[in-house]
Order: structure tokens, then C-alpha cells, then sequence
């Protein structure tokens, strides 16, 4: 007998997520992703200033600040051929790497580590044989009894005042968290210290961009003079600091984050062979070494891997009409042309057309349209994009750094090459990602001090600056690698003001609904096969869904006509 389990909202992501699960006694046959949000932001910057769309881009997340507003910068960039000076691609190459490795040891800690971690577990650990197994696995400097033993006093009076607050809702005592408490206490502890980190990390996107979040950009460069005499512009005092928060940001990756992440995944081998989605991975390249276009430069390269092939990367084109591709034939919007056919994003439509259930509503109707997302192909197919897509791309590359971290991480964890496509195998590309990531930085940070010793202080080039020197039409795509995958905008400007923009955010490829041949996207082939160990509390949904790091607010909400909210969702 079949039966749909819903888990709606999914918590501890960014934005309202509703996936359902047709049972079979306790495995799940079919699984449906619903963002019950709609993207309106397209609709937004029609007739805007293409100058001025990052600043509007950039709201499309809470979370995601940095990146809409690189991939708008660029879009109009590569629409009107500019190209930008070397000192503001590294300054946005340390913007973008600051923004993955906050956001990637955040997700760990605070989103991701609670589906493997008992926090009430850790009440029962010896603080003693806390430090020993911490002082065993790295040199992080807070490892010593003391120390375990406050947190440990800390997170007892917290339970025992009825107040969990963040950890209320949390199914501690699930027979599916296998840490001994020690393990489960040494990771409460550094989640609290990772509370305290990131303060510390902000402060680079504060230096570069003047805030956090929401930094400051400009197309053609970056808004941020170099002069060595002014306390107004970048100088040796800042550029100090920014040194100083990358030694703080590899620290605590080499010292905590890596260290925690193998530890845990090794008391769960059984996850390194469940929830690996499609098979197919998507990245659309970043981190310029040269010019922006200049993809063979890059340190993630672009490219495409089917169907779990190593041994071949697909080349990309973003630009070519058969390549990128949206569907509605699963979503409420609507096509000129019918919701059969897909379009690629320079001649994309946002038209809503919500005609499911009035919410809140029992179940999803998925033979129809069941949610606020497209589905994106890339020549027809799904693909996963993220953390485990630019690995594999590395690793298929032969880039050596990735390469020696994923053969040494799966032979200490005693696994072969094929349980990177799973869920710890998508959690672990996420930690090896942001060490590389993070060793990069110092050089980008040297280059740039290198290239103002030699007397190179432009940041923006005004060249095309002025509508004048536009041509009547121009299209580009800004794309880059969010830290959650593969982000395109696409931009059309007409008589200097934007006559079409569609964003493609990494949760979109893979939390979409089916597509007009029924092909699952990521999150639902992910999910087809779990069996759950306790129906009332889906843990096992959690792990796979958390461990793409969703983020659904890529949009805005939806409300009725008199701003009061149309979409109610429904907690089960």
C-alpha cells in the first residue's frame, strides 16, 4: 500500500521547501521537490538600468548577497564587452572564495552537522576523552578538558531549562545517530565556535565591499580605490586584515571543519552509497586566473560529466540556444508557446500561472504543476550542480591538490571512487572543495599586493561606462560558481535598458520538479530508495536534502493583491 509522507517545511535551509514522499511501507518510491516560493525578480528588472541590476539582484537572497550580484555585474559585462582590470578580479576572486568557505563551514556546522550529531547525546561524554580524540585529529588550539567540559556545563543548563530554542524540534534519540556522545560533544563544541569564526570572516567582504552583506559592486571593476597615503581606500592596513582573516579562515578549516567532517562521516559508511540524484554534474567554471571570459584559465573549470563518467568533461556553452534550457511543463508558470517546450534563458519567460489547490492542501498534485521552480537541462538532461560537481570536475581534470584530497579522504574512510556520488560523498567534496579554496587565497592576496608594489593601482575601467557607447542591443551571461553550484544571469539590453533577465540559481537545477519528459530532478532521484528508519520522523529525507545545501529564497515571496501572504505553509 502506498501512502505520501510530507515534509513541509523543510528547516535549516534558506527559504520554504516542501518534499514529498510516495511510501512503500517504510522505502520511498518516487519523491516530489516543491519551492513553495515564487521568483518574480525577472518581472523587477524589466526596463532597469543594466548598471544598476546587481543592486536589485543581489535581494534576490538573504544568504547568497555576494553571488547574485557578481553574476549581474558580469552578465552586463559580457553584454557590453568590458573587461575588467587584473587588481578587481582578484579582489573579486577574494570575495567569492571568502563567500564560499563562510558559507560551506556555516552549512556544515549549522544546517548539516544536526542530521549526523546528537546533541543531547553529548551530555553523557567524558570531556576527558573529548580532548584526547580531539588532540588526536588536529591542532585545534581549544581541545583541552577544561574547555570541553564548560561547553558540556553550557549545553546542560541550556537542556535543562526547556528551552532548545535553535535544537527545539530536533529528533534526539533517532536510532539513526550512531556518534558516541564524545564525538557528538566535540562537534557541539566547535558548532559554537564556529558561531564566534564567522564574525571574524565577515570582516573581508567589509574591507573589499564596504558591508556585509550586500558589498558593493560596480560593472567594469570593483567601487574600491588602491591608495597606500588614504584611509579611505584600500591600503597596507587593510590589506593586513584581510591577510589576517584568511590565516583565521584556514585554520579553522585545516584544524575543525575537515577533521570533524571525516570523523562523523566514518561512523555512517552505509551513507556513502545512498542519495546520489541524476548521475549527471554541471559546472559552469570560476575563479579567473586571466581574462573573465577566459575559461582555460579558471580554477574550477566548466564542464559536464555523464552519467558518472570520469574519464570525459563535456564542453560547455552558455551562450548556444540547445544548451541551458527551463521548463514549466511541472511549474506554475506559463510559455507563450505551451508548457511542453523549454527556452533558453535570453528569450526566458516569467509569466505566473498558479492554478494548484488553494494551500494550505493535503498533498501536492504531481501529475500537473506542483511548484514555484522551473527545471533547467542542459541539452535535455538533468544535472547536479555544486560542491560535488566541481570536485568531480577537478578530480576528472587531473587538478593535482584535488586529486591527492580525494584519493587520501577515500582511503582513509576505506571507500572506492564511487561513493563520491552519494550524500557524504556530496558533504565531503564540500569540505575538500573549501580547503582548496582556501589555500588559493593567499596567492590572489599576494598578486594583488604584488601588482600595487609595481605601481598597477586601477580597479575599474569606464570605458563603456556611458549608454552612448552601447550598441542598441546586447546580450550576455553572467555566470559563476556559487557556493551551491552553477549560477547564470542572463541579460538582454535594448536601447540601454533591460528588455529581458532570467536567473538560473544552483537550487533551481537541483530542487526543480520533472521536466516535459518526466525526468526527475536531483533532489527527487536523490531521495528514491531510502528506507526510513522511524516514519514520523524523517531524519534519513533531511540528510540527502541538507546535503545540497538548498536555498529557495532566490526569489521573493508571493502575496495577494493586498500584500497579504497567498501561500500558507502547512507544518507536519
Amino acid at each position: 500500500m502506498t501512502q505520501r509522507l510530507v515534509v513541509d517545511p523543510v528547516t535549516r535551509i534558506e527559504g520554504h521547501l516542501r518534499i514529498e514522499a510516495q511510501m512503500e511501507g517504510s522505502r520511498i518510491v518516487e519523491a516530489y521537490s516543491s519551492g513553495t516560493m515564487v521568483r518574480g525578480l525577472e518581472i523587477v528588472l524589466k526596463g532597469r538600468d543594466p548598471r544598476d541590476a546587481w543592486a536589485f539582484a543581489q535581494r534576490i537572497c538573504g544568504v547568497c548577497t555576494l553571488v547574485h550580484g557578481i553574476a549581474s555585474v558580469r552578465a552586463a559585462e559580457s553584454a557590453l564587452g568590458i573587461e575588467i582590470p587584473a587588481n578587481a578580479q582578484l579582489v573579486r576572486n577574494l570575495m567569492i572564495a571568502a563567500q564560499y568557505v563562510h558559507d560551506h563551514v556555516m552549512h556544515f556546522y549549522h544546517l548539516h552537522a544536526l542530521d549526523w550529531v546528537d546533541v543531547v547525546s553529548a551530555l553523557k561524554a567524558d570531556p576527558a576523552a573529548v580532548a584526547e580524540l580531539a588532540q588526536s585529529l588536529s591542532s585545534y588550539p581549544q581541545a583541552s578538558r577544561g574547555y570541553f567540559a564548560d561547553t558540556q556545563a553550557r549545553l546542560k543548563a541550556f537542556v535543562e531549562s526547556g528551552q532548545l530554542g535553535i535544537f527545539a524540534g530536533g529528533y534526539w534519540g533517532h536510532p539513526e545517530y550512531k556518534l558516541p556522545p564524545e564525538v557528538n560533544l566535540l562537534a557541539v563544541a566547535h558548532y559554537l565556535d564556529a558561531l564566534a569564526w564567522q564574525r571574524e570572516v565577515a570582516k573581508l567582504h567589509a574591507v573589499f565591499g564596504g558591508k556585509n552583506p550586500h558589498p558593493n559592486f560596480v560593472v567594469g571593476g570593483v567601487p574600491l580605490p588602491i591608495d597606500p597615503d588614504s584611509d579611505a581606500a584600500l591600503n597596507a592596513v587593510k590589506l593586513g586584515q584581510v591577510r589576517d582573516v584568511i590565516a583565521r579562515m584556514r585554520a579553522f578549516v585545516d584544524q575543525a571543519y575537515l577533521p570533524d567532517t571525516l570523523a562523523i562521516a566514518g561512523f555512517y559508511p552505509e551513507w556513502f552509497s545512498r542519495g546520489e540524484g541524476v548521475g549527471n554534474f554541471l559546472t559552469y567554471g570560476e575563479f579567473p586566473g586571466g581574462l573573465t571570459n577566459d575559461a582555460a584559465k579558471f580554477l574550477i573549470p566548466r564542464g559536464v560529466i555523464l552519467n558518472r563518467d570520469l574519464s570525459r568533461i563535456h564542453p560547455v556553452d552558455l551562450d548556444v540556444e540547445g544548451e541551458v534550457q527551463e521548463f514549466a511543463a511541472h511549474s506554475w508558470y506559463a510559455y507563450d508557446q505551451g508548457k511542453q517546450i523549454g527556452l533558453h534563458p535570453y528569450g526566458g519567460q516569467t509569466r505566473l500561472a498558479y492554478d494548484g489547490p488553494k494551500p494550505p492542501f493535503d498533498q501536492l498534485e504531481v501529475e500537473r504543476n506542483y511548484s514555484w521552480m522551473k527545471a533547467p537541462r542542459w541539452q535535455g538532461q538533468a544535472m547536479e550542480v555544486g560542491p560535488l560537481a566541481r570536485m568531480l570536475v577537478l578530480y576528472a581534470g587531473g587538478h593535482a591538490q584535488a586529486k591527492e584530497l580525494v584519493d587520501g579522504t577515500l582511503s582513509r574512510l576505506n571507500q572506492p571512487v564511487a561513493a563520491l556520488f552519494s550524500t557524504l560523498g556530496r558533504t565531503a567534496a564540500r569540505a575538500l572543495e573549501t580547503k582548496i579554496i582556501a589555500d588559493a587565497m593567499t596567492g590572489w592576496l599576494d598578486q594583488l599586493i604584488a601588482n600595487i608594489k609595481a605601481g598597477d593601482t586601477r580597479t575599474f575601467d569606464d570605458s563603456r561606462w556611458e549608454p552612448s557607447t552601447w550598441p542598441a542591443k546586447a546580450k550576455g551571461v553572467g555566470f559563476m560558481e556559487a557556493p551551491r553550484g552553477a549560477l547564470g544571469h542572463w541579460m538582454v539590453i535594448e536601447d540601454g535598458r533591460i528588455a529581458n533577465y532570467q536567473a538560473v540559481v544552483p537550487s533551481t537545477w537541483n530542487a526543480g520538479p520533472r521536466d516535459a519528459q518526466g525526468q526527475s530532478g536531483p533532489y527527487e532521484a536523490a531521495l528514491k530508495g531510502h528506507e526510513l528508519a522511524v516514519a514520523d520522523q524523517p531524519l534519513e529525507i533531511l540528510r540527502t536534502i541538507h546535503s545540497f545545501d538548498p536555498c529557495i529564497a532566490c526569489a521573493v515571496h508571493l502575496t495577494g493583491p493586498g500584500g497579504a501572504p497567498s501561500l500558507v505553509v502547512k507544518v507536519v
